[in-house]
């Protein structure tokens, strides 16, 4: 636990914080100007950027922007997978006094322009050429744009290009620097706290997106904040993949900028394991579906193999779990227990934390729900995950488990400076620095989140217990009633399911005023492929396999298990297993993989009514 001595000194560097983003980064250049800022693959090999060279690259890129015009708080749009060229240009447009809009690289084109449009901004940063398409097809609609600045993409030929490199932009800025060598310096100086540093659009789960608005002094707050805890240090390495366009991923990037370890950045999700192993970070952020992967992974490959290596893994996981519980609930562990964990790691759990490089200390999980039992497994294995919460609005972080005080199946206390309320029918308030100014031109809708005494209503239902830490129940718009008056929360359904069937993708429950709960299902593709050769389905299709006989049965079996940990009312009757997994690109997930619970229904919509005539 915390003592007062501590807390008052964590509310000191939160109030001690720098004035802008851009003053963060080259207070951190000064203070460590040779230690590794950014790794970055290059082919098969990684290369290594220092804070100086990083603010090399970053002065002549803000001195571009400057020369092509663009002004204090004027929007800057970036719409790129996670890379290290993402970062120069977030970093570059706040240094120039501009404003960050992040775009989803998946984005469609008629979102892209959208945003782009709405947030008025004045140089896209683009990719490649798949997003150069996506605003060049619409260029008419969108007249503020001056400029669009490509990473790997083709630039335009003739003497006034549209469509230039990055290493043009550099070009450009020092040409600038040459003839105004303050120019960075000077807006950098001019930028109060409460300016505009970020237009995060989210992608929300039904509706059009809306623009976030970001302060500084928010971004400020979050770095501040997550440091003080005194979790990271400056010889901490992140592996970090997550959606830039998230707040998630930028509240790590700001954090960074406070404490001053090094980040390897790999935005490619099928290089994540792989990487790990070369990387071999101490800490990295993710999805809860990452997690739910892995896990699935680890296990299905355990049960698949002989039976007694399957049984030797079992008999670890339950030696490991056991001591994670006594040592969580501030237990003593029994010599003799201490001796069986001693052999279960070195022949079971030790290999699992090398899979992920062997340093790992922790993982930190957030963007939605993580299963208690995942969570659990992990800590168990020796890499605990501090699941945190927050929202775009919120700047990301603002409630967070840490070392010594961690509560599986909350998430956890608030930042030092931010306050936590439940409302009377069960929504989480919020107030703090980290909160939003509002909407983007959609003043009504901000009014609508953000009380007049500075509270931001969540959309989310939860509850703080007697040592503060915080509970989720449910998004307010998921929870639904029977048609016999019990009210549901789907995703403590969902979560469990995930948790327990190594197969499993999503779970989407369903039941509002029906008399009973129905499930689609979908499976994830990775298992659907290791589980196919053991059931003589060798060479089938992924659609063949998840819509046979045997999967139903083996499916069913889960959805009994689960059924036992439910209430009468909340227990899944009938399920349907999808002939395909949901996906970002077929619109049922949002790009931070939330689940679009409307359009996943509303494309089964006669699947689902035909579970209730059956």
């Amino acid at each position: 636990m915390s003592t007062p001595a501590q807390t008052n000194a964590s509310l000191a560097v939160v109030a001690n914080r720098a004035v802008s983003v851009a003053q963060m980064f080259f207070d951190r250049v000064a203070q460590t100007p040779d230690r590794e800022a950014f790794r970055y693959p290059t082919g098969d090999r990684w290369v290594s950027r220092t804070w100086q060279e990083t603010a090399q690259q970053v002065t002549r890129l803000a001195a571009g922007l400057v020369a092509l015009g663009v002004t204090a708080q004027q929007r800057v749009a970036i719409a790129s997978e996670t890379r290290y060229e993402w970062i120069l240009a977030d970093l570059a447009i706040m240094c120039a006094g501009a404003a960050t809009t992040t775009v989803y690289p998946s984005a469609v084109s008629g979102n892209v322009v959208f945003i782009v449009a709405d947030s008025g901004s004045r140089v896209v940063f683009a990719e490649d050429d798949d997003q150069i398409v996506k605003v060049r097809e619409q260029r008419s609609a969108l007249p503020s744009v001056r400029a669009v600045v490509t990473f790997d993409g083709t630039p335009d030929g003739g003497n006034d290009p549209w469509v230039i490199s990055l290493d043009r932009l550099a070009e450009l800025g020092a040409a600038y620097l040459a003839e105004h060598p303050n120019a960075v310096e000077e807006r950098i100086t001019a930028i109060h706290p409460d300016h505009l540093a970020t237009l995060i659009y989210t992608s929300g789960t039904t509706g059009q997106p809306k623009g976030v608005r970001l302060r500084h002094s928010s971004w400020t707050y979050e770095g501040a904040a997550v440091a003080s805890l005194g979790v990271l240090h400056v010889e901490d390495l992140q592996y970090l993949w997550l959606p830039l366009a998230h707040a998630f991923g930028k509240v790590l990037l700001t954090t960074q900028l406070q404490v001053g370890f090094a980040t390897a950045v790999d935005g490619r999700i099928d290089r994540i394991v792989p990487n790990l192993a070369v990387v071999r970070p101490t800490f990295m952020g993710a999805a809860p579906r990452i997690f739910e992967k892995v896990y699935g992974r680890i296990v299905a490959t355990a049960q698949a193999a002989s039976w007694p290596r399957a049984r030797v893994f079992d008999w670890a996981c339950e030696v490991a779990l056991e001591v994670s519980r006594l040592i969580r609930q501030g237990k003593p562990v029994p010599w003799r227990l201490a001796v069986r964990h001693k052999l279960a790691d070195k022949l079971v759990l030790a290999k699992v934390r090398d899979q992920f490089g062997g340093r790992l200390r922790f993982f930190v999980s957030g963007a939605a729900a993580l299963s208690e039992q995942i969570a659990e497994w992990f800590h168990a294995a020796g890499i605990p995950i501090f699941e945190c919460y927050g929202l775009t609005e919120t700047s990301a972080a603002t409630v967070v488990n840490r070392p010594g005080r961690v509560k599986l199946g909350t998430v956890g206390l608030p930042l030092p400076g931010t306050q936590l309320t439940i409302a009377k029918d069960g929504e989480i308030l919020i107030r703090g620095p980290g909160v939003m100014d509002g909407y983007h031109h959609l003043d009504q809708d901000a009014g609508q989140s953000l009380t007049g005494d500075g509270w931001l209503a969540t959309g989310d239902i939860g509850e703080i217990d007697a040592d503060g830490f915080l509970r989720i129940t449910d998004r307010k718009k998921n929870l639904f009633k029977t048609s016999g008056g019990k009210y549901v929360a789907p995703s403590h359904i969902e979560d469990r399911f995930t948790a327990m069937c190594p197969l499993a993708s999503r779970m989407v429950v369903h039941g509002d005023q029906r008399n009973y709960c129905v499930a689609l299902i979908a499976l994830d593709p990775d298992g659907v492929a290791d589980w196919a050769p053991h059931h003589n389905m060798a060479g089938m299709s992924y659609t063949q396999v998840v819509t046979s006989q045997a999967m139903h049965n083996t499916v069913k079996g889960y959805v009994r298990k689960l059924n036992t940990q439910l209430n009468r009312w909340e227990t899944i009757k009938k399920f349907i297993i999808l002939d395909h997994d949901l996906t970002v690109d077929s619109g049922e997930l949002t790009p931070s993989l939330k689940v679009r619970r409307p359009v996943v229904e509303a494309n089964h919509r006669e699947a689902l009514d035909a579970l209730y005539t059956e």
